[in-house]
C-alpha cells in the first residue's frame, strides 16, 4: 500500500518504516549466513573461509547495485512526494532501461575480471578455486539481484517497507532448503551453495515482480512514458551514480582490508568472515533507519515540508543511540560465542577472534548508526556528492591504519580500520546536512 509520510507524526512513521525494512535486511543477510554455516559444518573450514573470503567482493558489487537502484527510488520518492505522477512514471520507465544495461555491463565484466579481482586480493592457493567458482556463480545471477533491489526501491520510494520483506522470507526459507539438498545431500560443495542463493533471489525476484506490478498501478508506464529521454536518465545517474559509488569506494577499503587479511591464513579469515555476519545482523538496524530517512526525507523535500525533516533526523538519532548501547552490551561477551554456529572450534581460536574484534569495534557502533542517519538523509534530500565523499574518508581511514599499523599490530589493525573509517565518514557529512537544510529553508521563506 502507498504511504503519504509528509503527514502524521515522524517518529512513528520511520519506526513503522524502518521495522519491516529491519526484517528484510535480516533475512537478506541470512542468505549469507546459512550459506556460511552449512559450509562450515558440512565442508569444514576451508571451505568457510573460501566462501567468507568474498565478503568484500559481495560488499562492493551488492554495495553497488543498491546504491544505484536506492538513487532511481530517491527520484521516484521525490515525484511521488510532488504528487508528479507523469514524472513518476517516467522515471520507473527510465529506471528499468538503466538497471537492464547494468546487469548486462556488471554480468559480463565481473566473470571476465574475476580470476585477477582474487589474485590482487592475495587469495590463498588452499581456497583460490573454490572461492573463484563460488563468486562466479554469484556474479552470474546479478540479474535477478539487481531485479529484487530495483523492485524493493520502488516499493519504498512509494512508502510501503512490507513487500519486500514478504518475499524475502519466502527466499530464505526456499534457500535453507536448497543449501541442505545442494551441500548435505548432492555433494556440490560450495558452488551448492552459490546455487542455492541465485535461485532463493530468483524467486524472490520474480514473486516481487508480479506483486509489485499488480498492486502499484500508479507506476504503470505507457508507449509515451517510456520513451527516451535523456535528461531524466541524466537526473537519475546523477543520483543512483553517487551512491553506488559511495558504496562502492567504501568497499574498496574493505577489500584493501581482506587483502592483508588472506596473509594471516584460513583461520583468521573463517572468523573474520564470520564475525562480520554477525556484526552485520545486530547493526541492521542502522541501514533500515537510513533507508526510513531517505523515505521520509525525499517525500517531504518533494513536498516542501523543510523543517519536518530535521524533526526526523532528530527521532532517528534518539533511536539508534538507545539501540547501540544495547548492543554494546551484547558485544562484550554474548556475540562472540555466535561463531561456534559456523564451524567446529574445539581450540576456542575462533570464539577468541570474534572477541578481539567486537570488543574493539563495540565501542564504535554509535557513529556508525549515525552515518547512516546523515548519509540517507542527504541522498534523499537528492545529494550524493557528499555521502559519496563520506565514502572517499572511509577508503583513506581503512588505507592509512593498514599501511601505517598492519605490520607492526596485524590483526589488532584489521579490526580497528572499521572504527577509524567511521568516525572519519561523518566529517563531511554532519556539517553539511545543516548547512544544505538551512539555506533551503531560508531560500524557501523568502
Amino acid at each position: 500500500m502507498v504511504k503519504d509520510m509528509t503527514k502524521g507524526t515522524p517518529w512513528k512513521l520511520i519506526l513503522g518504516f524502518m521495522v519491516p525494512v529491519c526484517l528484510g535486511s535480516i533475512f537478506q543477510n541470512f542468505y549469507t549466513i546459512v550459506d556460511s554455516m552449512i559450509v562450515g559444518r558440512f565442508l569444514g573450514v576451508d571451505a568457510l573461509a573460501a566462501v567468507g573470503s568474498t565478503g568484500s567482493i559481495n560488499f562492493l558489487v551488492m554495495g553497488w547495485i543498491n546504491g544505484m537502484t536506492s538513487g532511481f527510488g530517491i527520484q521516484l520518492s521525490q515525484a511521488f512526494g510532488a504528487n508528479d505522477e507523469k514524472r513518476l512514471k517516467h522515471y520507473m520507465a527510465m529506471s528499468v532501461y538503466l538497471c537492464v544495461g547494468l546487469g548486462a555491463l556488471m554480468t559480463i565484466g565481473l566473470l571476465v575480471a574475476n580470476t585477477g579481482i582474487l589474485q590482487w586480493m592475495n587469495t590463498p592457493k588452499l581456497i583460490f578455486a573454490d572461492t573463484a567458482k563460488y563468486i562466479g556463480i554469484i556474479y552470474a545471477g546479478l540479474p535477478v539481484t539487481i531485479l529484487y533491489n530495483m523492485l524493493a526501491a520502488v516499493a519504498r520510494s512509494l512508502g510501503d517497507s512490507k513487500t519486500p520483506l514478504y518475499f524475502l522470507i519466502v527466499s530464505s526459507v526456499l534457500n535453507v532448503v536448497l543449501d541442505l539438498l545442494l551441500i548435505a545431500v548432492i555433494p556440490l560443495g560450495v558452488a551448492g551453495a552459490a546455487y542455492a542463493t541465485v535461485l532463493a533471489q530468483a524467486i524472490s525476484a520474480i514473486l516481487c515482480l508480479v506483486y509489485v506490478w499488480k498492486k502499484f498501478p500508479i507506476i504503470h508506464y505507457s508507449a509515451k512514458d517510456a520513451k527516451i529521454k535523456w535528461h531524466s536518465v541524466y537526473n537519475l545517474l546523477t543520483m543512483g551514480i553517487p551512491m553506488g559509488l559511495q558504496f562502492s569506494i567504501t568497499a574498496v577499503g574493505t577489500m584493501i582490508v581482506q587483502a592483508s587479511l588472506n596473509t594471516l591464513g584460513a583461520t583468521y579469515i573463517a572468523a573474520y568472515s564470520a564475525t562480520m555476519k554477525i556484526q552485520n545482523i545486530v547493526t541492521t538496524v542502522y541501514p533500515s533507519l537510513g533507508a526510513a530517512i531517505a523515505t521520509f526525507s525525499g517525500q517531504n523535500y518533494g513536498a516542501g515540508k523543510y523543517e519536518r525533516i530535521n524533526k526526523g533526523v532528530n527521532a532517528c538519532i534518539i533511536m539508534e543511540v538507545i539501540y547501540s548501547i544495547l548492543i554494546m552490551i551484547f558485544s562484550w561477551s554474548v556475540l562472540p560465542k555466535g561463531v561456534q554456529l559456523f564451524a567446529q572450534d574445539p581450540t576456542g581460536e575462533l570464539q577468541m577472534i570474534a572477541t578481539q574484534m567486537f570488543r574493539i569495534s563495540m565501542w564504535f557502533f554509535v557513529p556508525l548508526g549515525i552515518i547512516f542517519i546523515y548519509r540517507n538523509v542527504l541522498q534523499g534530500l537528492g545529494n550524493g556528492f557528499v555521502p559519496m565523499l563520506g565514502g572517499v574518508f572511509e577508503l583513506i581511514a581503512r588505507a592509512l591504519v593498514i599501511k601505517v599499523f598492519f605490520d607492526a599490530f596485524q590483526f589488532t589493525a584489521i579490526c580497528a580500520s572499521d572504527p577509524a573509517a567511521w568516525v572519519s565518514a561523518l566529517i563531511p557529512l554532519i556539517p553539511y546536512y545543516y548547512w544544505f537544510l538551512n539555506k533551503t529553508i531560508k531560500s524557501a521563506d523568502k
